[in-house]
């Protein structure tokens, strides 16, 4: 399937690149964009590939599949900006992650909103971690991942909103209702590949996370900080869940972005200068 990338606003030569989570889309990242939109930059939210359709077409795709979908809107996005911020939610703050360390000259910032190495929040099944081990049986692959309440969103009006879309069976909305084991398995080999190499990223990094994340535990965004290898910056939410981008604060999350695009720009604006200085001295 190929990915559907859309820009919500054409603005100046700073873009943002967002990126959904699994078995997401890009909805789920457009209250936050119109926020960054108002900075003046281009924002680009990418749509993974094999989502926004079946499970069957989720199931059909890999981690490297999602990555090059990102790589994709990379690519779409420097046709008009020279200065690239790569944001991710969930999952896609993994595969924004991956992108920073592999495009350090191409990506110059990186925010990852409740990244999720683990599922490991408070309402995840406790027997969740035998899922691993079961997977190469009949059982495994059968198995969906099922969500449930609260969905992600402590929010109870807009919690009701997203359910409506979930049961809708219009995946381009909410997303999907169930995630295929096969994708949880794609999803854990891409955090494998990740984890150890956390350090090579060097670029200015945000980390928003809620210390009531039902889905990822905010011990995800504590060991991310403690291993990359640039300056962090951290934000941790007390009236949100997963969902930060939708939830109760979304809008101090968007505006702690903004702000954090605003210093990013500057630093980088006085770049030239000091190298000037430093060359004459």
């Amino acid at each position: 399937m190929i990915a559907d990338n859309t820009i919500l606003f054409r603005g100046n030569r700073l873009g943002l690149l967002l990126v959904h989570g699994l078995g997401g889309t890009p909805v789920e990242m457009k209250t936050f964009a119109r926020r960054l939109v108002e900075t003046g930059a281009t924002v680009l939210c990418c749509q993974l590939a094999g989502h926004c359709g079946t499970e069957a077409e989720l199931k059909a795709t890999t981690w490297r599949d999602w990555y090059a979908s990102v790589e994709t809107a990379l690519v779409q996005l420097e046709g008009g900006c020279d200065t690239i911020v790569v944001c991710g939610l969930s999952m896609g703050a993994l595969l924004a992650a991956r992108l920073a360390r592999e495009q350090p000259r191409r990506v110059q910032g990186l925010i990852m909103l409740a990244p999720t190495f683990r599922y490991d929040g408070w309402a995840i099944p406790w027997y969740s971690f035998l899922l691993k081990p079961l997977m190469p049986t009949s059982f495994g692959q059968r198995y969906r991942f099922v969500e449930r309440d609260p969905y992600g969103v402590k929010d109870k009006r807009i919690r009701a909103l997203v359910l409506r879309a979930m049961n809708s069976g219009d995946p381009r909305g909410a997303g999907l209702l169930a995630t295929p084991s096969q994708a949880l398995r794609e999803m854990w080999r891409l955090a494998s590949e990740l984890r150890p190499t956390l350090s090579h990223i060097r670029q200015p990094t945000l980390l928003v996370h809620a210390r009531e994340d039902d889905v990822a535990d905010l011990s995800n965004s504590f060991d991310v900080q403690r291993h990359l290898g640039g300056r962090v910056e951290a934000l941790v939410l007390e009236d949100s869940y997963h969902l930060v981008t939708v939830d109760r604060q979304r809008g101090l999350v968007g505006r702690r972005a903004a702000a954090f695009v605003s210093t990013l720009l500057a630093e980088r604006s006085l770049l030239p200068a000091a190298e000037r200085i430093a060359n004459a001295l």
